[in-house]
């Protein structure tokens, strides 16, 4: 090895190139190893799903792994408890490197507090947006008889009757019993299609035609953040056919499209085939109607000429 620099360095420019590469390849590894040392290149954290424990479990979890966790936000969803965390981004199961942040939005413990509008005297829809409207909804709705259909008669919160002079307050997303009245003629309604809408969506229909909501059944595994992109694919009772007013009508949501095209297709089958009857029983009843006045008519033709006869026979 001597002998090899003694004879490289009698070469004057070859030593000088051989230094210079020398010193290149050494600055080259020594950034590559402060690098890995510096980013901890080889040192990898695994996320857990926080997701449903609380803040101060997830945290106790997050330190052990040399993981942060930061609150990014915070939502009111009632299936799950105060506290909870809702949704963390990286996800669970994703890999990172230690002192990594992972910002969380957990569930608040209750929701703002808002003013209920007075909407006795109303028709049920107009009660039904203003309240909307104000962040409420409909809790469900109470026929009694009355004179006019679908005009609010009282609502209630919590079992209090809220006045026009009522200054009340209640949770975002609280539900308001309305008491509506129904003619004494008027004792069913046609029940609209639903299938192929959000949940919120489907409500508002079913409140406006004077239905309640009766059971609602989410697919097994849908998560409750994602649960407000579901679609009804079920309803307990078909459209157009005919149901009391207040009857309750339960729906059953899925994200799955597949079950939702299929379900689509069975209502436009039942509703063309409950217009089809119902005209069948249209003409029925026309044909009985006219039959009905055709005989009444030569009824009135005989007697006439019964009438006729007899007053010729006494003139």
């Amino acid at each position: 090895m001597k002998s090899f620099w003694s004879w490289l360095k009698r070469h004057t420019i070859l030593y000088h190139l051989t230094v210079i590469a020398l010193v290149f390849i050494g600055v080259a590894v020594a950034s590559f190893v402060a690098m890995a040392l510096g980013t901890r290149h080889s040192a990898r954290r695994t996320v857990p799903d926080f997701v449903g424990l609380r803040l101060n479990d997830a945290e106790y979890f997050a330190d052990r792994r040399n993981l942060e966790i930061i609150v990014n936000d915070s939502l009111h969803v009632s299936a799950y408890p105060g506290g909870v965390i809702l949704d963390q981004l990286p996800k669970g199961g994703v890999v990172v490197k230690p002192g990594r942040k992972v910002y969380v939005t957990i569930n608040s413990s209750r929701q703002r507090m808002v003013a209920v509008p007075y909407v006795a005297g109303r028709s049920l829809r107009q009660a039904k947006n203003m309240l909307e409207t104000a962040g409420l909804t409909i809790d469900h709705l109470e026929y009694v008889e009355d004179i006019a259909t679908n005009y609010v008669l009282a609502e209630y919160v919590n079992g209090v009757e809220i006045l026009e002079e009522s200054e009340l307050k209640a949770e975002k997303g609280s539900g308001v019993v309305l008491r509506v009245g129904v003619a004494a003629g008027e004792r069913t309604t046609a029940v609209p299609q639903v299938v192929a809408r959000s949940l919120f969506e489907a409500k508002s229909r079913l409140w406006e035609s004077g239905l309640n909501i009766g059971e609602i059944v989410f697919d097994e595994g849908i998560p409750a953040l994602d649960r407000n992109r579901a679609k009804v694919y079920k309803q307990s009772v078909m459209p157009s056919r005919a149901a009391s007013y207040g009857s309750r009508i339960s729906l059953h949501l899925t994200l799955d499209s597949e079950k939702i095209e299929s379900a689509v297709a069975e209502c436009e089958r039942e509703v063309k085939a409950t217009l089809k009857a119902k005209m069948e029983a249209d003409s029925i009843a026309k044909a009985e109607q006219r039959l009905l006045e055709e005989g009444a008519n030569s009824a009135a033709s005989q007697d006439k000429a019964q009438q006729q006869s007899e007053d010729n026979f006494f003139f």
